[in-house]
């Protein structure tokens, strides 16, 4: 059997293999990031289906190739190595039970195929760009909310490829929360702050950045599961002592998520290009020329020519949807005029963001950035497009609610962020991740000295305590 993966022929085998007690047939995918990878012939047909595979059209990076040109991998991949380490940490549960029965739960092979099918469809409802577009505008649900999940999961191939396997339910409850009731550990897999997700996409996210930001592959050996309350957890302690190096690898994720936010997630170029695609999604779909239905089966490259071909019904409009078009498309992105970070501006940041970014509050941002457009068009002589863009309303640490066990908890596990006071590291991302927060202020101007102009009458224009850190 061949098979094609991210549009390249690989060489791959379909073998009868002896897998953890049961005869299945499985397809061995050879994968950048991690070697060798495993498909049962059911988990083929869902990669198959045309909503999976949609997402090879979908970058899991979003604009961010425009700042790292290596990084075009998809989600499609991602999707196929979430799967992989999903089956990793299932496995060193196992082993880890094998050495504690008594305390540990055993995975079944019919919980690895439910959890192993929910890791592999994780990302099916994600639309093209979609953090921009969802995270900013707010005229969009996040992706991973139950409804999106109902959706795509529902009266489609790949919902009823899910049913065929008898799936369905069960994949549903593990994205969802919803419906029946599920051990803990089906969804920690998937939805953690450590979890296969984040352990594939940091790995993935270095290789194609070229950013030598790793951790330690080992840290999924530590994960074991509460045999009592199905909970998965990491073991911290041995012979009544703490393991501070299990600590230190579990510490060493979460800082190498916070150096990708700083350098790659959140990278001003890439903010600037996730602004412009945002505002051309937001004119379309404000002119009803776009639907939220059609940005579900859309990938990256059509998202954009459609946006190039809509008639939005008003010259001036269209005119705008068109430049912003041809400006993604060679790479001519917003240039900075304002930048206002959260240190210098925490105490009218709940302001800026209730008053500009909040859930159905795009008008008010809309004509902010019309009334800057026409003062600027009188003090320059020229026409001039101005963005107000806030990339994420808050910047915190997710919550870092891995379950530990710590010595002196006796059988209790808690959330790794329950021991913050104990460990300074921790307090200390906890910390750094708000100082990431930016607001910004972009425009079409080129010229330097047009843009010192500019900026001081924009910041004239925002509330009053607003601080700029951006020297022209």
């Amino acid at each position: 059997m061949r098979l094609f993966v991210c549009g390249v022929l690989l060489g791959s085998r379909v073998a009868q293999a002896r897998h953890r007690g049961s005869l299945r047939t499985l397809s061995i995918l050879r994968d950048p990031v991690h070697g060798d990878i495993e498909l049962t012939s059911d988990e083929l047909r869902l990669v198959d289906t045309a909503e999976f595979q949609r997402l090879r059209g979908i970058k899991q990076l979003g604009s961010a190739a425009l700042v790292y040109p290596g990084s075009v991998h998809t989600r499609f991949e991602h999707s196929i190595g979430t799967l992989h380490v999903c089956e990793r940490l299932l496995d060193a549960c196992n082993k880890n039970a094998a050495r504690d029965p008594a305390g540990c739960h055993k995975v079944t092979d019919e919980e690895r195929r439910v959890v192993r099918a929910a890791a592999l469809l994780h990302d099916v409802t994600h639309i093209p760009y979609g953090h921009n577009i969802e995270d900013q505008t707010g005229l969009l649900p996040r992706h991973d909310l139950p409804e999106r999940f109902e959706l795509v999961l529902g009266e489609t191939e790949l919902g009823h490829e899910l049913d065929r396997q008898g799936l369905r339910d069960e994949v549903l409850a593990v994205l969802t929360g919803r419906g029946q009731t599920v051990p803990p550990f089906w969804r920690q897999v998937v939805s953690d702050t450590i979890d296969a997700d984040l352990l594939d996409y940091l790995r993935r996210d270095a290789l194609y950045t070229g950013l030598e930001l790793r951790y330690d592959r080992r840290v999924v050996d530590y994960f074991r599961i509460d045999r009592g309350s199905g909970k998965m957890f990491v073991d911290c302690e041995k012979n009544g002592m703490l393991r501070e190096d299990i600590v230190s690898e579990l510490l060493r994720v979460l800082e190498c998520r916070y150096h990708f936010s700083e350098r790659v997630y959140y990278h001003h170029a890439k903010v600037s290009a996730g602004a412009l695609l945002s505002r051309m999604v937001e004119l379309a779909m404000r002119a009803g020329a776009l639907s939220a239905a059609e940005l579900q089966v859309m990938t990256d490259e059509s998202l954009v020519v459609r946006l190039g071909d809509l008639d939005l019904g008003d010259r001036e409009q269209n005119e705008r949807l068109q430049r912003f078009v041809a400006r993604f498309r060679r790479r001519a992105l917003p240039k900075r005029v304002l930048a206002l970070p959260y240190y210098q501006n925490r105490e009218v940041q709940d302001e800026l963001i209730e008053t500009y970014f909040a859930p159905g509050r795009q008008e008010q941002r809309v004509a902010w950035e019309q009334r800057m457009e026409e003062q600027a068009r009188r003090l320059l002589g020229t026409d001039v497009d101005i963005l107000l863009y806030c990339p994420k309303r808050r910047m915190q640490l997710k919550e870092a609610r891995t379950l530990v066990r710590f010595p002196g908890s006796g059988e209790r596990t808690l959330p790794l962020d329950a021991f913050v006071d104990d460990i300074p590291r921790l307090r200390d991302l906890a910390d750094s991740y708000p100082r990431m927060w930016k607001l910004y202020v972009f425009t079409s101007l080129v010229e330097k000295a047009q843009r010192r102009k500019l900026q001081q009458l924009c910041l004239d224009a925002l509330p009053a305590g607003c601080r700029n850190a951006l020297v022209i």
